[in-house]
């Protein structure tokens, strides 16, 4: 089983893979699997061996996942793997804004050669005052795996903390974490928060949404904080709020041209995520989810594809249907039985693509003549038996 890295993988993770598996960085000729962290992957051609793509993080917009998908592509991400890294910047973030700390640090640097700097400094200092966040109120956008933590540290550091999560189902998930915090819709947060922390994907839906009409509803000298993705904010609202006084500070983790030439503007260069715990947690994630689907079949946080968990295939054998969702995965069960006595099975859908996983054991026949006969449905896109 080759494996080809397409950027710089942590070691850790790479232990992850059973010792059979080739670790390949030089050419994608041949790959059965590619792990990948930031690398764009828009304008590749996968070759036709590639049975799956693991995001080493939780972003994918660097993947076309519809196109991966209508290849019989399956696309993985690592969610929460690098969460208690993206949440201790969060609160780094937070206390940056609160306290111009960068301001003094660089007065700190211009003043390096005043033999009395200890004696000047307590003159300057009061250009640097700021405030504490304790007593603060804060709004979470988003209570998934990063912003229930944040939800969570806010808390325990003395801050009034309210959510905003339209998932029922993710409020419950992470109900421990966020049990402090309380669940409001995004105006009443918005007319209520010191503190604005954004933790959602980049979606159409979402892009721009931290635009003049959202600032608009919040209080006078709001901070915003940005550790998702930096065309959730509108960078030219954002810089007209900066200039008027509305947001007091924008602190962002994706800086571009537009914001890192911003007055008002602490700018970190993408840091969430790069921390050696982060890089090895997200790492071992993915490797394991393509020993899963490469030996099982098993789909776990696929982004393109359905989840589908069998377990461990022991001796047994599986067939991978990956296809078009208007495809029945009953008519596919009907086209397995007919060949093969079947054990047990699993299906899902999502979106437009779906997923059916067989476990069967042989009747007459080479495994060639089922394949080819699942291959020939209408809406199949690949399929594939572990034996």
């Amino acid at each position: 089983m080759k494996v080809f890295c397409l950027n710089k993988i942590s070691p850790v993770g790479l232990k992850v893979l059973p010792k059979e598996y080739e670790v390949y960085t030089e050419s994608i000729e041949g790959a059965d699997a590619i792990m990948v962290r930031s690398a764009a992957m828009h304008e590749m051609e996968l070759p036709e061996s590639v049975l799956c793509v693991a995001r080493a993080g939780a972003g994918v917009n660097n993947i076309p996942l519809d196109k991966f998908a209508g290849e019989g592509v399956v696309v993985f991400n690592t969610p929460g793997a690098n969460a208690n890294a993206v949440k201790e910047l969060t609160i780094a973030m937070m206390l940056l804004a609160a306290r111009d700390l960068r301001g003094s640090m660089e007065w700190v640097k211009a003043n390096k050669g005043d033999e009395l700097i200890n004696k000047s400094m307590e003159k300057a200092k009061g250009a640097y005052a700021g405030t504490e966040i304790l007593g603060k109120t804060l709004g979470v956008i988003g209570c998934g795996a990063i912003g229930a933590l944040v939800a969570d540290a806010a808390a325990k550091l003395g801050m009034k903390v309210l959510g905003v999560e339209p998932s029922e189902a993710t409020v419950e998930k992470n109900k421990e974490l966020l049990k402090a915090a309380k669940i409001v819709s995004m105006d009443e947060m918005l007319k209520e928060a010191d503190y604005i922390s954004v933790h959602v994907p980049l979606l159409d839906a979402t892009k721009g949404m931290v635009n003049k009409e959202f600032l608009a509803k919040a209080k006078d000298g709001v901070i915003i904080i940005n550790a998702a993705r930096d065309a959730l904010v509108n960078d030219d609202d954002m810089k007209a709020a900066l200039e008027c006084g509305k947001v007091r500070r924008y602190v962002t983790d994706f800086p571009n041209y537009k914001s890192a030439n911003m007055e008002g503007v602490v700018a970190i260069s993408h840091l969430g995520a790069s921390t050696e715990e982060a890089e090895d947690n997200c790492a071992a994630m993915a490797a394991h989810e393509i020993v899963e689907f490469v030996e099982n079949g098993n789909i776990i946080n696929s982004v393109n594809f359905p989840r589908i968990e069998m377990g461990a295939r022991g001796d047994a054998k599986r067939v991978v249907v990956l296809h078009k969702a208007e495809l029945a995965s009953g008519e596919i069960l009907k086209t397995v039985g007919e060949v093969k006595n079947v054990l047990k099975s699993a299906s899902g859908v999502k979106g437009e693509f779906a997923a059916t996983v067989v476990e069967f054991e042989c009747k007459d026949g080479p495994h060639s003549c089922l394949k080819d006969a699942l291959a020939g449905m209408p809406g199949v896109l690949r399929v594939r038996v572990i034996k």
